[in-house]
């Protein structure tokens, strides 16, 4: 159909002629609508998912004229639906990624290298380890959501039963802790399965705190079936039937949530999301004493080895993917979400289970709301990455996504000799290096 021009339009259009108009087949350009879907996880902070579906999307309307369409799904599905929107070509034109996946999609990115810096450089600039996982090289594959992580949550009163008046700070400490709360029915709750958070967020830690390390700095070199390992997996294994919940190996990263919350477990590593519902619900979740649950609960770094104290980063990421035919649109609204009056309800809403990716968040007034959450605050710049000592790059992330250090620990659980376990884990990762 032929394009009617803007004197013409007007013309019909005040002389009753939409009849004309309609005959076209055209809407007139100010009618067109403009859809940007944006792929999340379901929030941990569930009112975090109803504030970006309800007052942000009408925001967005309102103020870009934007119809935003939020869809979350569970964190563990999130990367099939990347895979599968990458190789038809269609899908959300926003996806939200977690730790260093977005190098595993770099090529099927757009680059928003303009959008990036421009947040960044009104924010007091990004946190070193979401810098990392989101370029290559000098380009941005994706904007920095939120930094963070995960720290042990435990009950205070029932460490201190077994003589501790707080977290034990190392492995031998936390095995005689540990002996002693499973003894009562109290076991520490763990889990080694493939689940993206609390797997990951626990054994890589564990690793580095004996020494080991997934690559060297080369960034070539694998280097898992080393003495540090194996020293690792024989002490998990001891670890795991000495203090652990046996029922932990399958576990997603809901699993443990509950089992805390219904006080089968005395401690386990996590987001601050436990801490949050317990007192959001202070009548649902009580102690054995029948006082509220969250008054019990504190949180504290995972135990340190001869290598060190250390937490697992927990980024994440949104990825403006290249197929998406709504490029501008999609930019406007991600320079919209990041800026610091939109970005700050939000962040309001998570009451301190993330942390922001820009250091402006750093002095933001929810870290003055609550004690116990503020050990949160400090993570983005304690983290390490996986991958260490090499970068977070594409095969660290496959790495990852495949669990091999994950797996090498449940195998050594599950019955395989520790120095078995090592090799297989070398092996594996070592055809992701070649």
């Amino acid at each position: 159909m032929a394009r009617i021009a803007r004197r013409k339009l007007l013309k019909l259009s005040g002389s009753g002629g939409m009849a004309a108009i309609l005959a076209t087949g055209r809407a007139p350009a100010l009618a067109q609508e403009t859809t940007v879907h944006w792929l999340r996880w379901a929030d941990f902070v569930p009112a975090s998912d109803v504030l970006l579906k309800g007052k942000i999307t009408q925001d967005c309307k309102n103020a870009l004229g934007i119809n935003l369409k939020v869809e979350t799904v569970n964190a563990n599905d999130l990367q099939s639906r990347i895979t599968s929107a990458i190789q038809s070509g269609t899908g959300a034109d926003i996806i939200y990624a977690i730790s260093n996946w977005p190098q595993l999609y770099a090529g099927s990115l757009a680059d928003v290298s303009d959008l990036a810096e421009e947040i960044g450089n009104a924010q007091g600039g990004y946190y070193d380890v979401s810098r990392r996982v989101a370029t290559v090289g000098d380009k941005w594959i994706g904007v920095p959501w939120s930094a963070g992580g995960g720290l042990v949550a435990y009950r205070k009163s029932w460490f201190e039963e077994v003589g501790y008046n707080g977290f034990p700070e190392n492995w031998d400490k936390f095995r005689d802790a540990g002996r002693k709360l499973k003894a009562k029915g109290r076991p520490i709750g763990q889990t080694a399965g493939h689940t993206f958070g609390d797997a990951p967020g626990w054994w890589y830690p564990f690793l580095w705190s004996m020494g080991g390390k997934e690559v060297e700095a080369d960034g070539k070199t694998v280097v898992l079936n080393s003495k540090e390992a194996i020293e690792s997996i024989k002490l998990a294994v001891a670890l795991w039937k000495e203090t652990m919940d046996d029922g932990g190996m399958a576990w997603d990263d809901t699993n443990n949530n509950r089992a805390f919350l219904s006080q089968t477990i005395s401690a386990t590593n996590n987001g601050a999301s436990i801490y949050i519902e317990a007192k959001k619900k202070p009548q649902t979740y009580l102690t054995e004493k029948g006082t509220p649950m969250w008054e019990d609960i504190r949180h504290a770094f995972i135990p340190g080895g001869p290598g060190g104290r250390f937490n697992y980063a927990g980024v994440s990421t949104d990825l403006l993917m290249g197929y998406s035919k709504n490029q501008k649109a999609a930019k406007d609204f991600l320079r919209w979400m990041h800026s610091k009056p939109v970005f700050d309800e939000w962040f309001t809403s998570q009451q301190g289970y993330t942390c922001g990716a820009t250091k402006g968040w750093e002095k933001h007034k929810v870290w003055e709301v609550d004690p116990i959450l503020k050990p949160f605050h400090d993570l983005p710049t304690s983290g390490r990455l996986a991958g260490y000592a090499g970068p977070p790059n594409r095969r660290a992330a496959e790495v990852v996504s495949k669990y091999i250090v994950v797996d090498m620990y449940a195998k050594a659980i599950q019955g395989m000799p520790p120095e078995e376990a090592a090799r297989w884990a070398q092996d594996e990762a070592a055809k992701v290096y070649v």
